[in-house]
């Protein structure tokens, strides 16, 4: 059987591979493994057209389980990491997709600490889902909760350190994907003072993450530049990830962040132990520019699930991933694209500097990253073609760059990696490995 879950949950094509019986089953193996009979659950979602149908589901599997359910409605995932502490519940849930397009939809489940499960926890539910198990003896509440996104905005609005931050006289514009965060970021971001700008700010589930938000830059671009702007924010479908454009353009990505939010936290002496986790996508010059100021880093597999875990082992108090997920565990224990923003913001204030300037300081090595639609993603790389071809590319930028051709943890793709001495070197090389894929797809 296929495995259910992938880097981030479980996820596919909504009412094809999840489906109400599955969630169902989801909820009943999730509530036996963690021992939730008589708790509590949170359930949130994200706008998707799939799921009032799946939040229903997973909700009357819980309850089937004897589990108290409280729905917190359309809210950004990261909420969620928040209300199970706030509320001092059990366990949590979240029905999105994150950025993938509508049609799909997925489930995620956070423990009483409010961090994503680990590998093994979601084994262990995937070996109970198999099993089928039946409902218990007691039947479990399912309630609205209260108030939700407005507690969640004021946690967001309190995670600033530091007194007097105005951003009066900045002008915001803010991508809201059509997803979780339209009715949450925009409304933070003007309580700090600043004039924003709302795109795509409406709830359409039948629009979410289509042709704007994080995976499509070119409309942010162009408000930025159109109203003279001095930031574009753009967060996916369930807010857990952002990426900013600076004033003349720039892509503000995860590394970016890091490294921002390292190198400050560091001469504020609040980078204790001066050590930022990232994954094995990260540029490797944010590294050696870390490196140059005394502080460490530590690789990870993809996900953000696995940098927070890297996080609570070591203490580290600062990860996140290239493509947005960062995680500020003094305030949150896992990715959230609406108080990663709120942070920058405090630090460019306190630095008084230009969030697209303290980006540039950053060195980062030419790098090009590509997603290749395959049917079989783990059975394409392992294709001798491909492996020869990895090989090939690894030797060529041996000493100045580097190679990584993975299968997607969420979507039917193979994702390519390329650092290497230019631009055109690192597409000549992601054009090889990218043919090599194609011969394997299609066979011999």
């Amino acid at each position: 059987m296929t495995p259910l879950f992938g880097t981030d949950g479980v996820r596919g094509p909504a009412n094809r591979l999840l489906t109400p019986e599955l969630a169902v089953a989801l909820a009943r193996a999730a509530a036996d493994r963690a021992s939730l009979a008589g708790g509590r659950i949170i359930v949130g979602r994200d706008t998707r057209t799939s799921g009032p149908m799946l939040e229903s589901a997973l909700a009357a599997g819980f309850a089937s389980a004897g589990v108290d359910v409280l729905l917190a409605g359309i809210i950004p995932t990261p909420a969620i990491s928040f209300l199970i502490k706030d509320e001092r519940a059990d366990f949590g849930a979240v029905v999105s997709a994150s950025h993938n397009p509508p049609a799909d939809n997925g489930i995620k489940f956070f423990n009483r600490r409010g961090m994503k499960l680990g590998v093994q926890e979601e084994a262990s539910i995937e070996e109970a889902v198999a099993r089928e198990l039946p409902g218990g003896e007691r039947v479990g509440s399912i309630e609205p909760l209260g108030a939700a996104a407005t507690r969640y905005a004021a946690f967001l609005a309190g995670t600033i350190d530091v007194e007097n931050v105005d951003l009066s006289g900045m002008t915001l514009i803010v991508d809201c994907a059509y997803g979780a965060t339209a009715n949450i970021a925009p409304h933070v971001l003007r309580h700090l003072g600043a004039r924003v700008i709302a795109l795509h700010d409406a709830f359409d589930g039948e629009r979410i993450n289509q042709g704007c938000g994080s995976t499509c830059l070119d409309p942010l671009r162009f408000a930025v530049r159109d109203h003279g702007a001095d930031l574009g924010v753009a967060f996916d479908g369930d807010g857990d990830r952002v990426l900013l454009v600076g004033r003349d353009g720039l892509l503000i990505d995860g590394d970016h962040m890091i490294g921002i939010a390292a190198m400050h936290m560091a001469q504020s002496g609040t980078l204790d132990p001066r050590l930022a986790v990232t994954t094995v996508m990260s540029n490797v010059g944010l590294e050696l520019h870390l490196a140059k100021a005394g502080i460490d880093v530590l690789r990870t597999p993809v996900g953000d699930r696995h940098v927070s875990e890297a996080m609570d082992g070591t203490g580290a108090r600062l990860g996140g991933e290239p493509s947005g997920h960062i995680v500020f565990s003094d305030h949150s224990s896992t990715g959230d694209g609406i108080l990663t923003v709120v942070k920058l913001l405090e630090i460019a204030h306190e630095r008084g500097e230009d969030l697209g300037a303290l980006a540039r300081a950053i060195p980062l090595h030419p790098q090009v990253q590509r997603a290749v639609p395959c049917p079989r993603p783990e059975q394409a790389v392992q294709d001798a073609r491909v492996c020869e071809q990895i090989a090939r590319a690894a030797r060529r930028v041996e000493g100045h760059g580097r190679i990584l051709v993975r299968p997607s943890g969420t979507q039917p793709v193979v994702r390519i990696l390329v650092e290497a001495g230019d631009v055109r070197e690192c597409e000549d090389i992601s054009d090889d490995l990218e043919h090599a894929l194609s011969q394997a797809i299609d066979g011999p």
